[in-house]
């Protein structure tokens, strides 16, 4: 014979009494920063207990509290805790915008791109996507430095240059002036649109345009960087093993001005406050910029937060 199959748990204050699901509960686990296979093991353990409690429906609320019950359990505090206050900052009715600078190799897309799985932001752009978009508008001539990398703007640069000014910064500060022009545009057009995005790349220098002009959205900026000169190396080298279409050579070839401009990124990073996360690893670089993330996101919550219900949750949990 064969077993009856578990009936579905409603989750009944949602709009259409939608059932639980732990691939959503999994996707809501991640953005505490928890590896994908950990947290739908969690999720799992969540409808496990759901059915133990033999209840044909919960609420969000409930679900939240059981969530965070069984994340102190299964993982921990700080996970369950992280858990309670991005269900907090989720609920708040603006856009999330996550700007990602940083020299060039040091794995701003790769980060860009776990951190919209494990988030649910489904909008990710490059400053390279903007750079091409105005390479069509403005012709060589017009704007010499939009047509090459950022670290090889060096020779494009026309107008005089001041004593011991050094080139390769003017060339790669005219290109990311160029770019900062498109890329707050896009910003306006998310937080008219109410669109959670994620913007990264090497022309997103901090100085070149003001996050907190945007009141509208939470906006989350910080630059990554890789201290350690042969681990930067080594990432281009890593890059090109897996796309044959960026071969390391020219990297490597301006290696020396990529490592000059991060110093330079890195300089106005500091002057401005604005959070550098070192990369060491992939997950470690991760759970970085995560609790980055929800922490800015819980300073910009005015006092009147919206769901006293998850608030409490997240009392109550860490009060366990």
């Amino acid at each position: 014979m064969t077993q009856n199959p578990r009936h579905y748990i409603v989750i009944s204050d949602e709009e259409h009494a939608l059932p639980y699901s732990k691939g959503l509960m999994a996707s809501s686990i991640m953005a505490t920063g928890l590896r994908p296979a950990r947290a739908f093991h969690v999720a799992e353990r969540i409808e496990e207990r759901l059915h133990e409690r033999g209840a044909p429906s919960i609420t969000r609320a409930e679900l939240a509290d059981l969530a965070s019950a069984v994340l102190v359990e299964e993982v921990g505090q700080r996970y369950a805790d992280s858990f309670a206050k991005w269900q907090v900052v989720n609920r708040i009715d603006r856009p999330l915008i996550i700007l990602i600078g940083g020299a060039t190799g040091v794995g701003k897309s790769t980060v860009a791109t776990q951190l919209a799985g494990r988030l649910g932001i489904t909008r990710i752009i490059p400053s390279d996507a903007i750079r091409e978009v105005m390479r069509s508008m403005f012709t060589e001539e017009l704007m010499p430095t939009l047509h090459t990398s950022s670290f090889d703007a060096d020779h494009l640069v026309r107008h005089p240059l001041p004593r011991n000014a050094d080139p390769v910064i003017i060339g790669f500060r005219e290109q990311a002036a160029a770019v900062a022009v498109g890329a707050q545009a896009l910003l306006r057009r998310a937080v008219a649109e109410h669109t959670d995005l994620i913007l990264e790349g090497a022309h997103l220098v901090p100085g070149f345009f003001d996050p907190a002009e945007f009141t509208d959205a939470f906006v989350v900026q910080f630059v990554i960087t890789v201290d350690d000169p042969e681990a930067h190396r080594s990432h281009f080298l890593a890059r090109a093993h897996d796309n044959r279409s960026r071969p390391s050579e020219r990297y490597l070839e301006f290696f020396d001005n990529i490592r000059k401009i991060q110093r330079y990124v890195k300089s106005l990073a500091l002057e401005r406050n604005v959070p550098i996360v070192h990369s060491y690893s992939l997950d470690a670089t991760l759970a970085q910029v995560i609790e980055l993330v929800v922490s800015r996101a819980m300073q910009a919550i005015p006092n009147g937060r919206p769901d006293e219900q998850l608030e409490a949750s997240a009392r109550r949990t860490h009060d366990r």
